[in-house]
């Protein structure tokens, strides 16, 4: 009876290596492998090929699966062929007995509540062990399980990998005939998701309000267009080409924008983005060009659908601090600048808070300085 109860805790042991494994693939940071692989950590460079492809991670779980699969499997036919006589040798007196229990026992068949009873208990002590515990280990510390059990599982593909390529593509062809497409087994989150992870990890107290807040913000920007984000057309401080020079500047100095759009004949056909910093550099060092298109700087337009996080990329992209967002025929709708799109990201710009004033609403007109 002690070899059977030791080889009952060995398979159930290579049971919870396989679900540990499992579960530790597909819920560990491939960032964080990454970095312990470039400082040369052994178990890392291992284990780094198989989180970074998805082909490679679907060979890894299914070689976990098919070793939870065989080890159940072993375990149940081992248990019957070696505890159920045991259990029956227990059983078998109580049968005979004067007991209340002993006419059911006897009724039952000794034999089948032998087999029912080892099935229950070897079932038991499986799912509790083998399974629950090292899921949950798995999930709590991805990484240190992952890489403890990435050795193990290098053998396993080895040994199985006959079965791996058969039972693989058994199960493709399967989800193909219900219209599955496979996409492998790593988590991808949507942004709703992502938004109850980090309040997870506020209420969790590792995050305080303000990076809360900040992380909340950061997602919703891809939700947010720059129709949303711009400053509407009509309340956009604009320019004539064809303004005499000298009467743009007096109007110029009493604004408080340096980037002005600049139009010709209609209002909503943008030529060029006048820079006032520039010209006034140039007045007072006596150079002031004869028109204002001499001065004239290019136009970046963009789409009225364009999200938060693309017109960030777009400014980097044509290091600008501001864009036309312009309609199909190619008037402009609104202006939108980096403030416009970080003060949806932070909520308040610091050169928008006066201490002696309540908080002024959101900028309107052309790019500050």
């Amino acid at each position: 009876m002690l070899t059977a109860i030791v080889v009952v805790v060995v398979l159930t042991a290579f049971t919870a290596i396989y679900v540990a494994a499992e579960f530790a693939a597909v819920s560990v940071r491939r960032s964080r492998v990454r970095q312990l692989a470039e400082d040369d950590h052994f178990l890392a460079k291992r284990l780094a090929p198989f989180v970074a492809d998805a082909r490679k991670l679907d060979t890894y779980i299914a070689a976990s699966q098919i070793g939870i699969t065989l080890t159940s499997l072993i375990l149940g036919a081992y248990g019957q062929a070696a505890i159920t006589p045991t259990v029956l040798e227990w059983i078998t007196p109580l049968a005979a007995g004067d007991a209340p229990w002993a006419h059911w026992i006897a009724r039952l068949g000794p034999q089948w509540l032998a087999s029912i009873l080892t099935l229950l208990a070897l079932t038991t002590f499986n799912v509790i062990v083998g399974e629950l515990v090292p899921k949950t280990l798995a999930l709590q510390h991805p990484t240190p399980v992952a890489l403890a059990t990435v050795m193990p599982m290098l053998w396993s593909l080895w040994i199985y990998r006959p079965f791996i390529g058969i039972l693989n593509g058994s199960g493709n062809l399967v989800l193909r005939l219900f219209g599955v497409k496979q996409s492998g087994h790593r988590h991808v989150h949507s942004p709703e998701e992502l938004e109850l992870l980090i309040a997870e990890s506020r209420d969790g107290g590792l995050l305080e309000p303000d990076e809360h807040r900040r992380l909340q913000r950061a997602l919703r920007l891809r939700l947010r267009s720059a129709r949303e984000l711009m400053v509407p057309w009509v309340d956009v401080e604009a320019i004539d080409v064809a303004e005499p020079l000298s009467t743009a500047l007096d109007r110029l100095s009493q604004s408080a924008f340096t980037r002005v759009p600049v139009y010709r004949g209609d209002r909503t056909s943008v030529v060029g983005i006048l820079n006032t910093k520039k010209l006034a550099l140039r007045r007072l060092q006596g150079m002031v060009p004869g028109a204002i298109g001499d001065l004239l700087q290019p136009v970046v337009t963009t789409s009225p659908t364009t999200t938060g996080d693309r017109l960030l990329a777009l400014f980097q992209q044509r290091r600008t601090h501001h864009a036309i967002v312009t309609d199909d025929a190619g008037a402009a709708l609104g202006m939108v600048t980096l403030e416009d799109v970080l003060r949806a990201f932070l909520g308040v710009m610091p050169d928008d808070v006066d201490p002696s004033v309540p908080m002024p609403a959101p900028a309107t007109g052309a790019a500050r300085g």
